[in-house]
């Protein structure tokens, strides 16, 4: 599917979509607890669509209304032999500790991107703590068999922390006296945002400067009722476009948020754009924008939104933490490189470094996603101050995580034209 852009003024309010990440940790929860529980401001992003259907296969009972998602567990107990978790990387890393808890045989599957990112990790630590795990050759489909057996035990958290999210939210079921130590953890917000979840359904986990994880008696989780919140790292995007070309008001944001992709106001204060953070809202304006410097290894999801914004901005922006857009759904820092030059905005790579030489002016062109939503995202919030439209080939790659956004878009006075819009349905 392509969408044009136009260039022009944003202005208006609009709600945040629901966090996909809080909403795949709650289905994890509900899942792993005992009775009913109710998840209000449900996502409906593919993602979250694919952690509903792997709890289902893992032996929940789902059951959709209109404002809220009603999951009725007893635990872990497969009614299907194979899981597919999309395309979603949360959800694989997330799902298979969970899976293994059974001791069923389970074949783990996905497609797109995820088909090619790497899964040792679960080869190098999943049978020390007893679990049958194969491979094709570091790539899915993943076959385990557990029953999964808690145990002291050191990871490397470097590549992702949602291999840690999976532990930890299965050994929440499982546990008893034993320690989880992690080397070198990135996204560490992720893993608060993980613990907070483990709390709201009644496992409490004790951690120690997010390097070792106590679990002490057993404990079991506990059906509930949870409210998603708003997304950030979706969100970032509208409060970009309000920076570089208007005024937006965004509802339903939690600024004591636990998500890292908060970090976004951080970047829009350093650039000087007028910001009016309130408790459950946040209002942006644009204003002179300068060049700044922001380490993004805590929030890589940002990284295209920043490049959205540094474009806007007078100077050299640096940006670090590179290393970590490697294995998302596209290599986003070459993506990021080749799809704004192609819009005149040059990219330099060193290393763990990017730099983004903003205030030269943004060129209509076309571009592709490279089925990457959050390059879909950036390159329509780019077009906004182009000298010219921009068109977005592979525009419906934002069904991943945020279906919504080109309506959001035009809910704000942008001018967006879709065509062969059959595919942006679910």
């Amino acid at each position: 599917m392509q969408v044009t852009i136009s260039p022009g003024a944003i202005s208006g309010t609009v709600t945040a979509n629901p966090s996909k990440s809080a909403m795949q940790r709650a289905v994890a929860a509900a899942l792993l607890s005992n009775g009913t529980s109710i998840i209000r401001n449900p996502g409906l992003s593919n993602d979250c669509l694919a952690a509903l259907d792997v709890a289902g296969k893992l032996g929940a009972e789902i059951k959709r209304n209109e404002d809220h998602i009603e999951i009725t567990s007893k635990g872990i107990h497969p009614v299907s032999e194979e899981i597919n978790c999309g395309e979603s990387g949360l959800g694989i890393r997330m799902f298979t500790p969970i899976a293994a808890l059974s001791e069923k045989a389970i074949t783990i599957n996905g497609h797109g991107s995820l088909t090619v990112r790497p899964m040792d990790f679960f080869q190098e630590v999943l049978p020390q703590l007893d679990v049958k795990c194969s491979t094709r050759e570091g790539r899915l489909p993943l076959n385990i068999q557990g029953p999964l057996q808690p145990k002291n035990i050191t990871i490397d958290g470097s590549l992702s922390s949602q291999f840690l999210t999976g532990l930890l939210m299965a050994y929440g079921a499982a546990a008893e006296d034993v320690t989880i130590t992690v080397k070198d953890l990135k996204s560490k917000p992720y893993i608060a945002l993980t613990l907070q979840l483990m709390q709201q359904f009644g496992v409490q986990v004790k951690e120690e400067q997010y390097e070792q994880f106590h679990f002490g008696k057993r404990q079991s989780y506990k059906a509930g009722e949870y409210t998603v919140e708003g997304d950030w790292s979706g969100a970032a995007f509208l409060l970009v476009a309000a920076a570089v070309a208007g005024k937006a008001e965004v509802h339903h944001l939690n600024t004591q948020s636990a998500q890292s992709d908060k970090a976004i106001l951080e970047a829009l204060e350093k650039a000087g754009a007028g910001l009016l953070p309130g408790v459950f809202t946040v209002v942006v304006e644009k204003q002179q924008l300068q060049a700044f410097d922001f380490d993004a290894t805590d929030c890589p999801d940002l990284f295209p939104p920043l490049v959205a914004l540094a474009a806007n901005c007078q100077g050299t922006t640096k940006i670090i933490g590179v290393n970590r857009l490697a294995h998302k759904e596209s290599d986003r820092g070459k993506t990021l490189q080749e799809e704004f030059g192609k819009m005149g905005i040059a990219i330099d790579l060193h290393g763990d470094e990017m730099l983004v030489h903003g205030g030269t002016g943004i060129k209509g062109a076309v571009v592709s996603s490279h089925n990457d939503h959050r390059i879909a995202m950036a390159c329509a919030v780019a077009a906004l101050t182009a000298d010219a439209p921009v068109i977005v080939e592979d525009a419906e790659a934002i069904n991943k995580s945020y279906p919504e956004f080109y309506d959001h878009l035009e809910k704000l006075g942008g001018i967006v034209k879709k065509q062969g819009t059959a595919s942006l349905t679910h």
